[in-house]
C-alpha cells in the first residue's frame, strides 16, 4: 500500500545561482585510546547505539527507525552501464545493511557490552538510524557516518552539517559516561596519516538532461583548484605521510583516477555513481567524493556554494572551457604547494595557478548570475549574492595576503597554528608532535579540539549561529522532503519501521499491510505542504488516512 505526501512540488528553485537541493556526508575518524586494538566497526556500532539511547532520553519516539534499502542502486554508472555484483568491490555494496551480531560484540568487548540500552529484541546492536532532523546516522566502512538532510542552500548545509558534529559529540559524551566501556574519540578529518582515508562527500541534485560528459569537463578543473578555498590542511605528504611537509588538502593524495564509480579504491576526481534517490528520469544526484571534511564554517559554505554555482554554469552551457593536463597529478601538485604559486598545464599549452582557475570560474558565475538576476542583493534568491561576495573576497585575500585568510580558510588557519608550534619549539615538519596537533585540530570535543579553541576566541568566522545549529540537531529543514521524513520519525516513531531518502514506511496496527509513502520529489513534503497535516494528527492511522484520502479508521491505543 502506498500513499503520497500532500500537495504538489513547490516552485522550482531559482536557476543560475547557488540554490539547489544538496547535502553532506561525514565519516568520522574513530579511536578508543584505552583500547587500541578495538574493532572500528564495533566501536562505530556503539556510537550509533549511544545516540539511540540519547534520543530516547529526549523522548524522540523514532530513535530506532531503520533504513529502507529498497531503492538503493550503488552499482549503476552514470556513463550508461551497471557493474556486475560479482565484480564489484565489497565496499561498493551499500544497498545492504552491515551485519554485526551481539555475539561478535560480546566476544570482543565482554558481556557488559550487551547491557547498553538500545539493542533490539535479538540483542543485535543498531547499525543504522533515521533521525528526527531528517538525517541518517549509521556505520559505513567501519566509521560512524552522519548524512545530513536535504537542504536548498549553502547556509543550511553548514547548519545541518554542523548539527552532525553535535550529534557525534553527544555520542562521545554518552559513551564516556558509561564506566563499564572504554571512551571513544571522534575526529572530523579524512585520514589517520597511516595510509587510510575516509570520506567527506557532497550531494547535489541536477537535471538528468545534462550530459554527463559536460559535467566531467566542467567540474574537473574546478575540483583540481577548489581545495585552495576549502581544503582542511594536513601534516605530511603522500598517502602514508612519509614525506615531511604540510599540504592544502587531506584527500588529494588518495585520488588515483579522473573518472570512476569507486569511492574507497582507485578514487576518482569525478564519481559516476548514478543513484538519484529521486525521480530517476528527471533527476541526477551528483555524488562528490573529493572534498575535505570542514570544521570551518566559511570553508564549508564556499565548498557547497561555489560548487552549486559551477553546476549552474554547466547546466547553462557557460562553464569555462579549460582542460587540465593530467588532472590527478595536477590535483596533488596544487595540494602540495601552500604558496599558491605553482602552475598546472592546460591542454591548450597555458600554465596557470589554482587561483587563476578559480578566478575563471568566479567570473563566469558572476556573469551568469547577473544575467539571470539571482545575484541581485534586493530581488535575487537571497544566497547567490553572498556566495559570490565571499568567493571574490577569499580569492583576493589568498592572492594578496595569505595569512589574512586564516579566519575563513581552514587550511590556512591550521597552518598558522602549526607554524606557531614550529617557531616556539623549533620543530621540523616530520616531528610527531605536529601530527598530534593536526589530529587534535579535528577532535569534536570543544574542550579538546583546537579548531574550537580558535572559534571560542572569535578567530574563526561563523556563518551560522549556535542557536540555529542546535535547532538543526532535532528539527528538519522546512523546505524539502526532509521535513516530512523527520516529522514522521519524531511524531510517529513507534509506527515507522523504515525510512530512506525517498520513502517512509509505516506499520500501523489495524491497517493490515505496511504503508509505504514514496518521497521521490525532493521539493514535496515541505512544511508549507504538510505542516498543517502533522499539526492535525497525533495518531499515525488518522494521519495516513488523510494523507491517502481514504476512510481508514485510526489505530486503537
Amino acid at each position: 500500500m502506498t500513499a503520497r505526501p500532500e500537495g504538489t512540488p513547490t516552485e522550482k528553485l531559482p536557476a543560475g545561482g547557488a540554490m539547489r537541493v544538496m547535502g553532506s556526508e561525514t565519516e568520522y575518524g574513530i579511536h578508543a585510546p584505552s583500547a587500541p586494538g578495538a574493532n572500528a566497526t564495533m566501536m562505530s556500532a556503539r556510537i550509533i547505539q549511544a545516540y539511540a539511547t540519547v534520543t530516547r532520553q529526549r523522548a524522540a519516539g523514532g530513535a530506532e527507525t531503520r533504513w529502507d534499502y529498497t531503492d538503493e542502486e550503488p552499482l549503476h554508472d552514470a556513463r550508461g552501464w551497471t557493474v556486475d555484483r560479482a565484480a564489484a568491490d565489497p565496499s561498493q555494496l551499500t544497498d545492504q545493511p552491515p551485519v554485526l551480531d551481539a555475539e561478535a560484540v560480546a566476544l570482543a568487548y565482554g558481556r557488559q557490552e550487551l547491557e547498553l540500552d538500545g539493542s533490539d529484541e535479538s540483542g543485535s546492536l543498531l547499525m543504522n538510524m533515521v533521525l528526527g532532523n531528517g538525517a541518517r546516522l549509521y556505520v559505513d566502512h567501519a566509521h560512524p557516518e552522519y548524512s545530513s538532510p536535504e537542504v536548498t542552500n549553502p547556509r543550511d548545509v553548514v547548519a545541518w552539517d554542523a548539527a552532525g558534529d553535535l550529534v557525534a559529540l553527544a555520542t562521545v559524551r554518552k559513551v564516556a559516561a558509561d564506566a563499564g566501556l572504554p571512551p571513544i574519540n571522534l575526529y572530523k578529518n579524512n585520514t589517520d596519516n597511516k595510509s587510510v582515508s575516509y570520506g567527506s562527500h557532497e550531494n547535489y541534485l541536477m537535471p538528468r538532461s545534462v550530459p554527463f560528459g559536460d559535467i566531467i569537463r566542467g567540474l574537473t578543473p574546478f575540483f583540481v583548484s577548489r581545495q585552495v578555498v576549502c581544503g582542511a590542511g594536513r601534516v605530511g605528504l603522500g598517502q602514508d605521510s612519509s614525506t615531511p611537509g604540510y599540504q592544502i588538502s587531506q584527500r588529494a593524495d588518495f585520488f588515483e583516477a579522473e573518472v570512476g564509480l569507486e569511492t574507497t579504491i582507485r578514487r576518482p576526481i569525478i564519481n559516476t555513481r548514478d543513484e538519484p534517490h529521486a525521480t530517476a528520469d528527471k533527476y541526477r544526484r551528483l555524488h562528490v567524493i573529493i572534498g575535505d571534511a570542514n570544521l570551518s564554517q566559511a570553508s564549508n559554505y564556499l565548498k557547497f556554494g561555489t560548487t552549486a554555482m559551477v553546476l549552474s554554469l554547466i547546466e547553462a552551457g557557460q562553464a569555462p572551457r579549460i582542460e587540465v593536463h593530467e588532472p590527478v597529478q595536477a590535483l596533488q601538485a596544487v595540494s602540495h604547494d601552500t604558496t599558491l604559486t605553482a602552475t598546472v598545464r592546460l591542454l591548450d599549452g597555458r600554465r596557470v595557478t589554482a587561483l587563476d582557475i578559480q578566478w575563471m570560474y568566479y567570473e563566469a558565475a558572476a556573469k551568469l548570475s547577473q544575467e539571470t538576476g539571482v545575484a541581485d542583493s534586493v530581488t535575487g534568491d537571497g544566497h547567490t549574492h553572498d556566495v559570490l561576495s565571499r568567493w571574490e573576497s577569499t580569492l583576493t585575500t589568498l592572492g594578496s595576503d595569505l595569512d589574512a585568510a586564516a579566519s575563513s580558510v581552514e587550511w590556512v588557519a591550521k597552518r598558522s597554528l602549526l607554524e606557531g608550534y614550529r617557531k616556539r619549539d623549533g620543530l621540523s615538519w616530520d616531528d610527531a608532535r605536529l601530527g598530534l596537533v593536526d589530529l587534535q585540530w579535528s577532535d569534536i570535543r570543544p574542550e579538546k579540539g583546537l579548531y574550537y579553541r580558535l572559534l571560542s576566541k572569535d578567530r574563526m568566522l561563523k556563518i551560522v549561529d549556535d542557536v540555529d545549529i542546535a535547532r538543526a540537531v532535532t528539527e528538519p529543514p522546512s523546505d524539502t522532503r526532509a521535513y516530512f521524513r523527520g516529522r514522521c520519525v519524531s511524531r510517529f516513531g513507534k509506527d515507522v519501521v523504515g525510512a530512506s531518502w525517498d520513502s517512509v514506511i509505516f506499520d500501523v496496527p489495524g491497517l493490515g499491510k505496511l504503508q509505504r509513502v514514496p518521497t521521490r520529489e525532493p521539493l514535496r513534503g515541505t512544511e508549507a505542504l504538510t505542516g498543517a497535516l502533522f499539526e492535525r494528527h497525533q495518531d499515525a492511522g488518522a494521519f495516513l488516512s488523510e494523507l491517502m484520502g481514504r476512510n481508514v479508521p485510526p489505530a486503537k491505543s
